[in-house]
């Protein structure tokens, strides 16, 4: 049988062949889903697969959501971006099937909605009529199953997602997207390793496009380009991360992880740039007081810009948060950014979660 080791190099393996034989694939698909969820994680800089543990480990890391606290726990965020224009929405559930396994499922939209369709403004004969301006929605949609199980080996933690993406730009086309992650996480004494494969099979979007005559006529007369149906194809990325937890007094805990974001698909603006391979590294603090308030702050983003004289500048986005957990019932909040670090998309996040337990036989 093959152990964890044969694994690990054998995953790797695959996701470096997957990238060599698509290395002309573009870089950026479903970038959606590099926004995060969960205010906790944003808060810390997206530094947060080894430590994840409850049920927006759905996300971050699947291996994760074993550790969720209740028999089901529940969480939700909500963000918008650009003045309100884009909403950005995620609900998550985790369930225990028993005591080494969990199920989870992960929804997340990220919409622009009333987009004012001026197509028919205009008629043949030009003719300008308001009344003909209608509007539609640019959504970009994903649910995720997930499914998490310890393993023999003490603190050692498996979890696999099977992501289902759905994009929609109103009735003029729409893509079907289907891919799969798979993390790791291991527990030592104070210590937290992990490994999380983001669409680790490649993930495949299949956009179709429905453009009535009018809508033809109107896009080649203004010397628009006409959409054709492609596929686009979210390469494979590899973050590996450790954590450590210390105590600093009876109450008191400071957790800090570290985590390396690997890329396969050629010179990217990140701190280590090579052809194919790019290193993006991220860090997170997490203190916290009796398990009930949280201070959280993390830098991610980390490059160089290059300025007007040609000279580069060493730039990171630094990121801070808050929490409270009363009971069953925790409150997140993080200040975020989910843009670069020339073209800030600065954000209030706030984030619920919630356990559920069985109720006790009478």
């Amino acid at each position: 049988m093959m152990g964890g080791r044969g694994i690990v190099m054998l995953a790797l393996s695959a996701i470096g062949l997957l990238a060599h034989a698509q290395s002309d694939a573009p870089k950026y698909s479903n970038e959606f889903l590099a926004i995060g969820v969960g205010a906790r994680g944003l808060g810390m800089g997206y530094s947060i697969i080894a430590a994840s543990r409850d049920v927006t480990a759905g996300y971050w890391n699947p291996a994760g959501i074993v550790r969720a606290s209740g028999d089901l726990q529940v969480a939700a965020m909500h963000s918008e971006y650009f003045a309100g224009i884009a909403k950005y929405d995620y609900i998550g559930l985790a369930k225990h099937i028993d005591s080494v396994s969990s199920i989870g499922f992960s929804y997340i939209r990220f919409g622009i909605d009333d987009i004012p369709n001026t197509i028919d403004l205009v008629d043949p004969s030009g003719n300008v009529d308001y009344d003909r301006i209608s509007s539609f929605s640019a959504v970009d949609n994903a649910f995720l199953i997930s499914y998490a199980r310890k393993l023999k080996l003490e603190g050692l933690r498996f979890g696999a997602n099977a992501k289902v993406i759905y994009r929609r730009v109103g009735d003029f086309g729409q893509a079907w997207g289907f891919g799969l992650d798979a993390g790791l996480q291991y527990d030592r004494k104070a210590w937290k390793f992990a490994a999380m494969a983001r669409d680790i099979t490649s993930t495949f979007n299949s956009w179709t496009y429905s453009l009535d005559q009018r809508t033809i006529d109107v896009l080649q007369t203004t010397g628009n380009e006409l959409p054709q149906n492609s596929t686009e194809i979210t390469l494979p990325r590899l973050v590996l991360g450790v954590a450590r937890d210390f105590k600093l007094g009876a109450k008191f805990n400071l957790l800090a992880e570290v985590d390396l974001e690997n890329t396969f698909d050629g010179p990217r603006n990140t701190i280590v740039s090579t052809d194919p391979w790019s290193l993006d590294p991220r860090m997170g603090l997490e203190a916290s007081y009796a398990g009930i308030v949280f201070v959280r702050a993390g830098v991610n983003n980390m490059q160089y810009i290059e300025e007007i004289d040609g000279n580069k500048t060493f730039n990171l986005q630094p990121n801070i948060g808050l929490g409270l957990k009363i009971k069953s019932v925790a409150i997140d909040y993080a200040l975020t950014n989910i843009g670069t670090v020339g073209n800030a998309l600065i954000s209030n996040v706030f984030s619920l979660r919630f356990d559920i337990n069985k109720r006790s036989a009478s």
